[in-house]
């Protein structure tokens, strides 16, 4: 089993992110609309890739980074911008692969 970490800053969003993500077989992910939410999330499980979503500033995404690695040097972490189900999915499974 994959498991995901989304960051991102609209609710709306999210929501169909998760839907998309979960509603695949190898694939669960959890949603995390805060920075600290992140960080809180991102420390009581194992997740093997952090997907940042659109709206998180680079400032955040910097921080988060370094603090994602220093707790697991192994994670994997993308950016997504959108651009519908079929590319989201391509990402991650790139990301996976490599």
């Amino acid at each position: 089993m994959i498991n995901i970490l989304v960051i991102g800053r609209h609710p709306q969003i999210m929501e169909t992110v998760l839907r998309l993500i979960n509603g695949q077989p190898r694939w669960t992910a959890e949603g995390a609309l805060t920075d600290e939410d992140a960080l809180v999330k991102f420390n009581a499980a194992d997740f093997n890739l952090v997907l940042i979503g659109g709206g998180v500033a680079e400032s955040s995404e910097g921080r988060l980074r370094k603090e994602f690695v220093k707790r697991n040097p192994q994670v994997k972490m993308i950016r997504h911008f959108g651009g519908g189900s079929g590319l989201l999915f391509n990402e991650i499974e790139e990301a996976i692969a490599q």
